[in-house]
């Protein structure tokens, strides 16, 4: 290596999708495998947000708002060391917002049939989030664009068999 030449660097990766389909249990493993801090976007959530979505009630943009600029500066202080954050960021305008500051971001969408997940969901214990509110999450996904850096991994199998998938998927990551 050059005295020029750097090693690479793990980019900072959001882990997205609806509720249930293992954002924080694959974020988590994947941080841990890469070496890098992980944060979960629900402790971004001021308490308004968290008692609207415990009544059932689904966010609005101008809930989000607030939620979503405190996750995109915990990603800003990451660039240039790596990091991994959970997001749902179900539409384009929430991911062009994580990245405007962060051109580099690159995201991993954990895709899997509605079922599969709705069954996960069912099964999860003490969340705030109810399941009566995964249809409009599936109804607000936007998945990828082609312009957009990212991938979507398939939620099939267990945990370290996604985060295997989800690790395979990022590019340029020291190995």
């Amino acid at each position: 290596m050059s005295a020029t030449a750097h090693p690479p660097q793990s980019p900072v990766i959001v882990v997205m999708g609806v509720s249930g389909s293992g954002k924080s249990t694959v974020g988590g493993l994947l941080a841990h495998r890469l070496g890098v801090p992980y944060a979960e976007a629900d402790d971004f959530h001021p308490a308004a947000n968290i008692a609207k979505m415990s009544a059932g009630h689904p966010l609005d943009d101008a809930d989000r708002a607030p939620w979503l600029d405190a996750i995109a500066d915990w990603i800003v202080a990451r660039d240039g060391c790596g990091g991994v954050v959970s997001c749902s960021a179900l539409r384009r305008r929430y991911r062009d917002r994580l990245r405007a500051d962060a051109p580099d971001l690159f995201f991993l969408h954990l895709d899997g049939p509605p079922e599969l997940i709705a069954a996960r969901l069912a099964a999860r214990m003490q969340h705030f989030m109810p399941s009566g509110l995964l249809r409009s999450q599936f109804e607000a996904l936007e998945p990828l664009d082609p312009d957009e850096a990212g991938a979507v991994v398939t939620i099939e199998g267990g945990p370290q068999e996604i985060a295997d998938r989800a690790l395979a998927a990022v590019p340029a990551v020291p190995r």
